[in-house]
């Protein structure tokens, strides 16, 4: 699940702000972060991430909040007090909330450190690692980069193609933001410094 305000798009909201993740996002985060053990998406969708992970052989656990036909529904993250059985990294596009209507823009920030903090709580449990989809401006805020200061970064892959939310074929906008994966993982060597890497 994905919540993105695309400003001048032609379309109206979705509920939820569900908006599936393009396959090359994902294959840019596999192509510079070696995944351990089995992988829970908990904000699955119609399952456009875990699907190119389980395609590059890596076992997938998808649960969401709403049910798109694809995992499991039904299942609310701040809910989880652990991530599923056996499993050793998370990865998502966390909703931002600002979109749909039933936040508003001035809680959408909020609402989206809250998620990380949980998400951050989640994965120390299991010394795992953890992958978020976010603008790349968000890092920049200093509630956002406090947070980040806080955890074990481990990579910012930053995205130098706009991501595209809809599909209109040549009448289709180019994307309003930058996007970058954010990389955590409990198991790094506490003196190595983070990556910066550019994909697309």
């Amino acid at each position: 699940m994905s919540a993105r305000p695309i400003h001048i798009s032609g379309f109206s909201r979705r509920a939820n702000d569900f908006y599936s993740t393009p396959a090359w996002v994902t294959g840019c985060l596999l192509r510079h972060v070696a995944l351990r053990g089995p992988v829970w998406e908990p904000c699955c969708g119609d399952g456009a991430i875990a699907r190119v992970i389980e395609a590059e052989g890596h076992q997938v656990t998808a649960t969401d909040l709403a049910d798109y036909g694809y995992g499991a529904g039904g299942v609310d993250f701040f809910s989880c007090r652990e991530p599923p059985p056996g499993c050793r990294a998370l990865v998502t596009n966390p909703p931002y909330g600002d979109g749909s209507g039933q936040l508003r823009t001035g809680t959408a920030s909020v609402a989206m450190l809250h998620f990380v903090r949980h998400a951050l709580d989640l994965t120390e449990k299991i010394e795992g690692q953890l992958a978020l989809l976010v603008r790349f401006q968000w890092i920049a805020g200093k509630r956002a980069a406090a947070l980040l200061s806080s955890g074990p970064l481990d990579s910012v892959i930053a995205l130098t193609k706009r991501i595209r939310w809809f599909d209109r074929g040549a009448l289709t906008n180019s994307g309003q933001h930058h996007h970058c994966w954010i990389v955590f993982d409990f198991g790094r060597a506490l003196d190595t410094p983070p990556r910066l890497v550019f994909a697309q």
